[in-house]
């Protein structure tokens, strides 16, 4: 029986797996590795603090990843398809390691995520 997220390694786990499938992947993986050229040494730790943040209320992530993101978008295409995609590999991810409470909450937050930064991007 899967356990909810409940701890910072949970939230490691989570994200280390969910980025090694986003690594693989053939509709966002470029992005990440050819386009922004994502350090993980320094990418994943801070994506530990977001979701710890988001998740667990740690609160120990300060950045605003939106800008980021917006500027990524006018060097690449960042449309529905990518995330839509980005939120199915982040969805299975949850599904496949995780149950409970907070586990749906990551999913839900995640889509809300994913709508925000696409409705900021096309509205930029």
């Amino acid at each position: 029986m899967k356990k909810d997220i409940e701890s910072k390694e949970d939230i490691v786990l989570l994200v280390n797996t969910f980025y090694d499938s986003v690594k693989e992947n053939k509709t966002i993986g470029y992005i990440f590795s050819d386009v922004a050229k994502i350090n993980w040494e320094t990418h994943l730790p801070k994506m530990y603090s977001f979701w710890a943040s988001v998740l667990l209320a740690e609160q120990s992530y300060t950045a605003n990843p939106m800008i980021k993101h917006i500027a990524l978008s006018k060097i690449t295409p960042m449309t529905e398809t990518e995330f839509n995609e980005w939120l199915l590999l982040f969805t299975k991810t949850v599904d496949d390691l995780f149950a409970g409470q907070i586990a749906s909450d990551a999913k839900f937050k995640a889509g809300n995520i994913a709508r925000l930064m696409l409705h900021k991007i096309q509205t930029v």
